[in-house]
Parts: structure tokens; sequence; C-alpha cells
């Protein structure tokens, strides 16, 4: 696995990703007890509420900003993002009430709605080769599952020594760090696609998305992976410290279970996928995400239950997204990945949406068992969706017909076609302007 580092600028592009992340992972701790210390009777709410905000800015922003940075140099984005997002960072420890939680939250995200597509649509283009694309998505899940572990860990430790308030400026370091190694890569320059007006390059991407049948189905296990870490994220604090009366550290640790689930996830998945469809792997993961989910409405009640669960859905949601670049890569060509990429950041993040809607509200107004109940059956309909919308087998090489094409078109030098009476013919299958539907 480790192989692709010899890539320097991947090499660099992991480092980056890492120091954010634990920069972030800093942050998402600090948050938690933030809204704890404004509105202690009603933390989940609120912290249900700043995810919630958070997501509305990807779904929003996302499509648009890459629109906007399309024509731009994708590396002079990313820094001029990230800086952004470090100085915008810093004024969270000054917040006193929750509106400016929110307007903060809203500022940050946004900017990462423009620098995560752009980011994850890079990496493809670095490493073209799949197996090492592969390789690369599981050393990504690993940089979120280290954040997942070694961010609370580290979090709890500051915590024996500074208030929680300080542990924003670790994020504000982790961004302008991530800047630094994005200015010292070279990345490569793709192909530009035809000229587009806006409202075109902000829909293309959507449009791609739709029509593929595998990305519907990436959606729906999506939203069933929101479902259950919208349980762990948004409630966590919750269970931990409202419910039993434990401490930061104990709701630091059970964080950390989380992360150590989706670890082992990311370390076996490279040698799965060689064997075991994605479908497959992702289906199977989504089954023991909702398995964990009922288990979470009736068997609650320790911390070490808790641990073991948490420590399973991390372990299944690992397993469920982690595969999710891989289809994404397959299902465009390298110009439109950005906004392919991107669409699949902003209709993922509304499963997100949802997710942490109920996860917060529902737990405040009637009990953590009933958001558990509630989040299983949102898992329940993403498993019963993904089943519906993708095919149990479907290989990218797809035997189609061009309706209207002229015979002498360059598009059939790609593949000659299988019968000069209908000028069929079949090739790896993505959606563009020749191939606008997928072939019944």
């Amino acid at each position: 696995m480790l192989k692709v580092l010899s890539n320097k600028t991947y090499a660099r592009l992991l480092s980056a990703q890492i120091i954010a992340l634990l920069g972030t992972g800093l942050a998402t701790v600090a948050l938690g007890l933030l809204a704890y210390e404004i509105a202690p009777h009603s933390a989940g709410a609120v912290l249900g509420t700043a995810l919630a905000i958070k997501m509305v800015a990807y779904v929003g922003i996302a499509p648009i900003a890459t629109a906007l940075a399309e024509r731009l140099p994708r590396k002079k984005v990313l820094i001029t993002l990230d800086l952004i997002r470090a100085l915008v960072v810093l004024a969270l420890p000054f917040v006193t009430q929750v509106w400016q939680v929110y307007v903060l939250i809203f500022v940050l995200q946004s900017a990462s709605a423009g620098f995560t597509p752009t980011f994850q649509a890079t990496i493809p283009d670095v490493l073209p080769n799949e197996d090492d694309y592969t390789q690369a998505l599981s050393l990504s899940r690993m940089a979120y599952d280290v954040e997942s572990l070694v961010s609370p860990m580290l979090a709890a430790a500051l915590l024996g020594v500074m208030s929680f308030s300080n542990l924003f400026v670790g994020t504000s370091i982790g961004f302008i760090a991530s800047a630094c190694l994005v200015t010292l890569c070279v990345l490569p320059v793709t192909k530009a696609g035809a000229p587009r007006g806006f409202y075109e390059r902000t829909t293309r991407g959507l449009k791609i998305y739709w029509a593929t049948p595998r990305l519907r189905g990436l959606l729906a296990i999506t939203l069933c992976a929101a479902a259950a870490s919208a349980m762990v994220l948004v409630n966590t604090v919750v269970i931990v410290q409202g419910n039993w009366g434990l401490t930061e550290r104990d709701t630091a640790w059970a964080l950390a279970a989380f992360g150590a689930g989706s670890m082992v996830a990311a370390l076996a998945l490279p040698k799965l996928l060689h064997k075991v469809s994605d479908r497959s792997v992702m289906l199977g993961a989504s089954i023991l995400l909702l398995v964990a989910l009922l288990v979470s409405v009736w068997g609650l009640d320790s911390m070490p239950t808790l641990v073991a669960i948490w420590s399973t859905i991390g372990l299944a949601y690992g397993m469920a997204q982690t595969p999710s670049g891989r289809l994404l890569r397959r299902s465009a060509h390298a110009e439109d990945r950005p906004a392919v990429f991107a669409a699949h950041f902003a209709l993922s993040h509304a499963c997100w949406l949802l997710a942490y809607l109920i996860a917060g509200h529902v737990g405040a107004a009637l009990g953590i068992p009933t958001a558990a109940a509630c989040l299983a059956g949102l898992a329940v309909l993403g498993i019963a969706i993904a089943l519906g919308v993708w095919p149990s087998e479907q290989s990218g090489d797809v035997m189609h017909v061009h309706p209207g094409l002229d015979a002498n078109h360059a598009h059939w030098h790609t593949a000659p076609p299988a019968s000069r009476h209908e000028l069929a013919h079949h090739h790896e299958y993505v959606i563009d302007d020749l191939h606008p539907h997928w072939p019944k």
C-alpha cells in the first residue's frame, strides 16, 4: 500500500490532508464542547444544527465553487481556500452566542466545499493507475481514521493542560501547514473541457452523476452511512457527558473507537476489492451499519458497550465509503471529474444534512433510543434504494448504439462498431456529450 508514496506529489498531498484533518479533528472535539458550554441543556440540538449548517454549505456551495474554479489553476485554488479556513477558524474561540457559531461554521464550510472536491478530483490525475488509486483511497480513508483516532486522543491529552478553546488554534495551524505543502506540489495539467456556460458547468456533474446507475447506488449507500455516522458524531457527547455524567476525555475516547474501526476497514480493503466487487462490499457494510443502529436502540447502557458499537459502526462505515472514489473515477472523463466529485460531495452531504438533523433534534426531543430507531429507518431506505437502482452485474464495457451519428465520425475509431447495419459498438461507458444516457 505504501508504494504509492514514492510519488512525491501524492505524498505531499497526503501529508497536507493528514495535517489539515488532525487540525479539523481538534476543532470537531472543541465544537462539541463549545456547544455544551454555550447551551448545556440542548448541546445535541446545537451541535446537530451546526453540523446541518455545514451540510447546507456543502450542498449549496460545492457545485458553484467548482464551476467558478474550473478555469483557475487548481494549486492556487487549494492554497487560497486553505488560508481562508485558517483565518476563519481562529475566530471560533471568541464566540459567546449560538448564532455566532452558526455564522462562522457556514463561512468555514463554504471554503471547505470548494477545497475538498477539487482536492479529491486531483488525486486520480496524479495516480492514473487504478491499483495505485485504490491504495491511495485506502490511505486517504486511513488519514480520516487516524484523525478520528488520534485527534480525540490528542484532544484528551491537551484538555488536561489547556482550555478546549485553544484546540481551535491547532486547526488553524493545520490549515496553514496544508497550504504550505500544496505549494510544494507540481500538479498535472488536465485537458480543458469544451467551453460551457456557467449554468451548464454548475449542473454538468449532477447530470452525469444522476445518469449513472452505479453512482445512484453510491448515493443510496451514502445515505445509510450518514445515518450511522450521525448517531456517533452528534450524540456521543450527549450520551457520555449528558446522560452518564462522564468527562470530556471519555467523550474523546468514545469518538476514537469509531476511528479505530474505520482504520481496520481501510487496511483490509485493497486486498478485499481484488476479490469482491465494490457493490458487494458496500452493501454488506450497509447491512452491518443497520444492525449496529438497531442494537443502539436498546443496547447503549455502558461505556464498554458504546465503544463496541461505535467501533463496529466505524468498521462498516469505512467499508461503505472508501470505494466511492473508485466508482467516481470510473464514471467520468478526466476533464469532468471535478464536476462529478463536486456533485457527489453535494449530494452525499445532503444525506448527512438529513441525518444530522434527525440525530440532533429527535435525540433532544424524544431521547437517544428514538433517534437511533429513526436513523435505522433511514438506513433501511438507503439499502432498499441501492438494491433497486444498482444492477448486480454491471461492467463498464457496455454495448450501445448511436442513432444519427455519422458512420465516419471519429468516435467510431475508439471502438469499431460490432454491426455496420446498426452502428453498435462497445467500450468503457461514461456519460458525456456523445453518451448522454445510460443504455438499457
